[in-house]
Order: C-alpha cells, then sequence, then structure tokens
C-alpha cells in the first residue's frame, strides 16, 4: 500500500454479538468468529486485506470499490448461510471509498471514521456504501450485477455534512430472463 492510497474501506460487525456470547457461550462465539474469519478468507480478493480485527467486527482493505462490494455481498450470502433459528449470525457492513492515512499496517483518519459510521447505520444482513463508493464503482467498466438502492443525504453522528448513502444489493433478474 502506498503512502496514501486510495481504496474501499470496509467494516463489517456482528450484530447482537454480546447477547449471542450471552445466551449460547463462549464456545459458540468462537465458532462464530471462526466462520467469519473463512468466509472472510474466501470472500477477499489477493490484492484486499484485513486491516485489523476490532472484537467481533473486521476493518478491510480493497484497492477496488467494485471488488469491495462484491465481497461484502458475498459475505453476507455466507453469513446467511450460518444463520439458524437458534443462533443468527447478522452482519452489517460499511464501504466507503477515500484516500486514509497510514498509521503501520494500519489506516486511520476521516475516511475510516466515516465507513465505521455507515456500518453503524446498516441493519443486519445489510451492506450500506457511500455515495463515493457508488461513484468508483460507475467508473469500472465491465458491467456487475449490484444495484444501489439512495437512501438520500444522511446526517452521520460525528460528520459535519450529510453522506450520500445508497444500499447496497444483487441484481435480480426477471422472470424468463436469461442474460
Amino acid at each position: 500500500m502506498s503512502a496514501d492510497p486510495t481504496g474501499a474501506i470496509v467494516f463489517t460487525d456482528i450484530v447482537g454479538f454480546t447477547e449471542l456470547t450471552d445466551l449460547h457461550g463462549d464456545d459458540v462465539a468462537l465458532q462464530l468468529l471462526a466462520f467469519q474469519d473463512r468466509a472472510v478468507s474466501e470472500a477477499l480478493p489477493e490484492r484486499a486485506r484485513v486491516v485489523k480485527e476490532i472484537g467481533d467486527g473486521l476493518l478491510l482493505w480493497f484497492d477496488d470499490a467494485r471488488e469491495a462490494v462484491e465481497a461484502s455481498l458475498c459475505l453476507q450470502d455466507s453469513f446467511a448461510e450460518m444463520t439458524t433459528d437458534d443462533i443468527p449470525l447478522w452482519v452489517r457492513i460499511g464501504v466507503h471509498w477515500g484516500s486514509p492515512k497510514r498509521r503501520g499496517d494500519d489506516i486511520v483518519g476521516h475516511d475510516v471514521n466515516l465507513a465505521s459510521r455507515i456500518a453503524d447505520l446498516a441493519g443486519p444482513g445489510e451492506v450500506l456504501c457511500s455515495g463515493d463508493v457508488f461513484d468508483a464503482v460507475q467508473k469500472v467498466s465491465k458491467p456487475i450485477d449490484i444495484t444501489f438502492e439512495p437512501l438520500g443525504p444522511v446526517f452521520v453522528r460525528g460528520i459535519a455534512e450529510p453522506v450520500a448513502l445508497l444500499r447496497v444489493e444483487r441484481a435480480h433478474q426477471a422472470v424468463g430472463d436469461t442474460a
């Protein structure tokens, strides 16, 4: 990673992890974290990396906005497969495109804080992104199977100006559509 890289900053957070641990115990919590580690390892493209673990959440880095969004959706698919009625694995994910500052192997600054706040706003099983991610993905020439639902400008805790926020989902093919 160069001095001040531009890329996608992704935060994940397991919803209700403290309550889940209280209800089901530390062994189940460790199993969920191990599953999350495997899912992330499988979903990350070669140039992406786990920057750090933050309790039950992760800070991820991607050089490519499209890959960040696609990996986030793949992670949600994996988490949904792991979910049971007794033990839900609901994860909220926030994605922002920016130029954080390096601090050793870590990244810090406004863009990291914004990505974290976007994750805080996501619901269980949801991927939210900033308008900057949307703009970066639109610059990609190859088509992608993703839709962005504008949620409007949103005031985010600790950020002075409203942030363009979008919900990210897989594009669904229409009935009879073979494309």
